[in-house]
C-alpha cells in the first residue's frame, strides 16, 4: 500500500464526499419539514425529488429541440429550471398530502407509513408510464450545460466542476433560507406552533391544514431542487433512481437529528464524506478484498454505531414536551 497514493487523494476524495453529502443533506430538508410538523415520514419524498430531476430534463431537453439551450446565461437556464423543478415537486407534495395522508391524520401511524409507501410505488410507475408514452424511454440523460463543465484547477491532484460548487452554494442557500424562514417570520411561527400542539395553534386562529400544506410545499420544493441538481451533476436519471438517494437522506436526517434542520445539512455532509472515503479507500486499505461497491454496508454501519450510543442523532432529535 503506498502512503503517497492515499495522501495525494485526500483532498480529492474529500472534496467529492462534501459534494455528495451536501445533495444528501438538500433532499434530507424534505425529510426534516414534515417529521418536524407532522411526527410522520414521508417516504414517498425520493419520488417527489425524482419528478423534480424529470421536470428539469424535460425542460432542457426541450429547449435543446429548440436550439435555444445553448443561447441562454447558464444561471438563468439553471435558475428557471431549478423553479419549475421546485413548483411541480412541491405542488405534488400537496397534492399527496391532501390525498394520501390527510384522510389518515388520526389513524395509527403505521397506517400513513404503508399509504407513503404505496404512493412511492405509484409515482414510480407514473413516472415511467408517461415516460415511456412521451419519449418511448424512461433512461434520460440530462443535456450538458457546457459552462458547467469547467472546472477549477486548485493543485495538480485538486479540480473542481463548476457544476460541484453550484451544488454546495445552493444547498447552502436553501439552508439558510429555510431556517430564516422557520425561525423569523411569521409563517414559520405558525409552522413551529402546529408542530407543538395542533390543537392548541387552532384555537389559536392557525388553520392547521393550511400550514400542513405549506409545509409540504416547502419540502416538495427542497426536493425538486435537489432533482434538478442531481441530474446536472450525475447526467444519468430513471423513474428509480429516486429510491437510494432518497433512503441515503433519510438517514441523514436521521444521522443529524429528525427534525433538527441544521441536523439535516450535519448529517448529510457526515454520510456523503464517510461514503466517499469508503468508494475511495476500501479497495486500498484492504488490497482489494472490499471495493467500492460494499461503501453503502460501511456508512450504514456507522450509522447504527451512532444511534447506538446516541439515538436522538449528532445534533439531536426535536422533541416537543405537551402539558
Amino acid at each position: 500500500m503506498d502512503l503517497q497514493i492515499l495522501v495525494g487523494i485526500f483532498p480529492q476524495v474529500l472534496l467529492d464526499g462534501v459534494s455528495l453529502g451536501f445533495m444528501y443533506a438538500l433532499i434530507a430538508l424534505g425529510y426534516t419539514m414534515v417529521y418536524g410538523v407532522l411526527e410522520f415520514i414521508n417516504f414517498a419524498h425520493s419520488e417527489i425529488f425524482i419528478a423534480g430531476a424529470f421536470v428539469g430534463v424535460e425542460i432542457l431537453l426541450g429547449l435543446k429541440s429548440a436550439g435555444v439551450l445553448e443561447h441562454l446565461p447558464w444561471v438563468v437556464l439553471l435558475l428557471l429550471v431549478l423553479l419549475a423543478a421546485m413548483l411541480v415537486s412541491g405542488l405534488l407534495a400537496v397534492l399527496i398530502e391532501r390525498v394520501a395522508y390527510r384522510p389518515l391524520r388520526a389513524a395509527p401511524r403505521l397506517i400513513p407509513l404503508i399509504s407513503a409507501i404505496g404512493v412511492s410505488f405509484f409515482l414510480q410507475d407514473l413516472i415511467r408510464l408517461f415516460e415511456s408514452i412521451w419519449r418511448n424511454a424512461f433512461n434520460l440523460v440530462y443535456p450538458t450545460i457546457d459552462p458547467l463543465t469547467v472546472r477549477f484547477e486548485i493543485t495538480s491532484t485538486i479540480d473542481v466542476p463548476l457544476k460541484t460548487l453550484v451544488v454546495i452554494v445552493a444547498a447552502l442557500v436553501m439552508l439558510f433560507a429555510l431556517q430564516f424562514i422557520v425561525k423569523r417570520t411569521k409563517l414559520g411561527k405558525a409552522i413551529r406552533a402546529v408542530a407543538e400542539d395542533q390543537p392548541t395553534a387552532s384555537l389559536m386562529g392557525v388553520n392547521v391544514n393550511r400550514i400542513i400544506s405549506i409545509t409540504f410545499l416547502i419540502g416538495g420544493a427542497m426536493g425538486g431542487a435537489a432533482g434538478v441538481l442531481f441530474g446536472v451533476q450525475y447526467g444519468l436519471i430513471n423513474p428509480y433512481t429516486g429510491f437510494i438517494p432518497g433512503l441515503k437522506a433519510f438517514t441523514a436526517a436521521v444521522l443529524g437529528g429528525i427534525g433538527n434542520i441544521p441536523g439535516a445539512m450535519v448529517g448529510g455532509l457526515v454520510l456523503g464524506v464517510l461514503e466517499a472515503f469508503a468508494a475511495s479507500y476500501l479497495s486500498l486499505l484492504t488490497g482489494g478484498a472490499f471495493g467500492a461497491e460494499y461503501k453503502d454496508i460501511f456508512a450504514f454501519s456507522i450509522l447504527i454505531v451512532i444511534l447506538i450510543f446516541r439515538p436522538r442523532g449528532l445534533l439531536g432529535e426535536i422533541v416537543r414536551e405537551r402539558t
